[in-house]
Formats: structure tokens, C-alpha cells, sequence
């Protein structure tokens, strides 16, 4: 699943871009919050009246879903970080979210590729960076 190191930089950041496929199939991109859930391996998102937003309804009528986060941790020289995961999503009502809470509603995404760029290589020169992708 997700190395330690993606592990360590996905608790880092506090949001992310979550893509949504609509009913046309259209992409909608929304920043949303999320944590990492140990006990199901997912990536959880919650939300103020989630249940109610379109990206809720999108993966309750489509379940695929693409999440990103990445940053930008240093400007000379340029560097960027970016993990992408993408797989299935459910869009549930009362799940326990990652902190053991009780939610409303929560998007749970279960990774099936997770491509990985500056990530886990913090040692090599930005230009010279090569992307892990790998089913899961």
C-alpha cells in the first residue's frame, strides 16, 4: 500500500484536490480535507453538509475517484512533491472517519494506483526526478 514515507507526507498536509466524475462526465475538482484511516488503509473526506455537496452525489453514482496532494517545499531549487492515488470510492453516511468519530457522511477512497513523485526521493535533483507509479 502506502510506503512510510508517503504515510509521513500525507499526515503532513491537511488538504488535498479530490476529482469527481459528474453524471455528463465532466470532471468536478473540489479541496477538500482528509485523513488517513489505519484501520480500513483508505483516505477519508469529510465535510460540512458533505452529503449534500455534488462531489457526495458524483461518487455515489460513479464510485472512481482521483485524490492529489502536493506542495512545493522549496523554490531554489524548484522542487515539488506530489502523490496521486486513484481507485474506488464510496460515498457512505455514518462511518467512523480515521479519528474514530462518528460522521454524517464521509467519501472513503481505497486506493487501486498510487503514483508517487518527489515523495520518497528527497536526495536527487528535481529535474532528475522519476514518478513511482504502482497498482495496489
Amino acid at each position: 500500500m502506502f510506503s512510510e514515507t508517503e504515510l509521513d507526507y500525507l499526515a503532513t498536509q491537511g488538504l488535498g484536490r479530490l476529482a469527481t466524475a459528474q453524471p455528463d462526465g465532466t470532471l468536478q475538482i473540489s479541496p477538500v480535507g482528509y485523513s488517513y484511516n489505519t484501520e480500513t488503509r483508505t483516505i477519508d473526506i469529510t465535510g460540512y453538509e458533505l452529503a449534500k455537496s455534488k462531489k457526495f452525489r458524483n461518487v455515489a453514482a460513479n464510485g472512481q475517484a482521483a485524490f492529489v496532494v502536493d506542495d512545493m517545499p522549496s523554490q531554489d531549487p524548484p522542487r515539488i512533491r506530489c502523490l496521486e492515488i486513484r481507485g474506488r470510492a464510496e460515498a457512505l453516511t455514518d462511518a467512523r472517519t480515521a479519528d474514530g468519530h462518528l460522521d454524517g457522511a464521509v467519501i472513503r477512497l481505497h486506493p487501486s494506483r498510487i503514483i508517487s513523485l518527489g515523495v520518497d526521493d528527497p536526495d536527487h535533483d528535481p529535474l532528475d526526478l522519476v514518478p513511482h507509479n504502482r497498482n495496489v
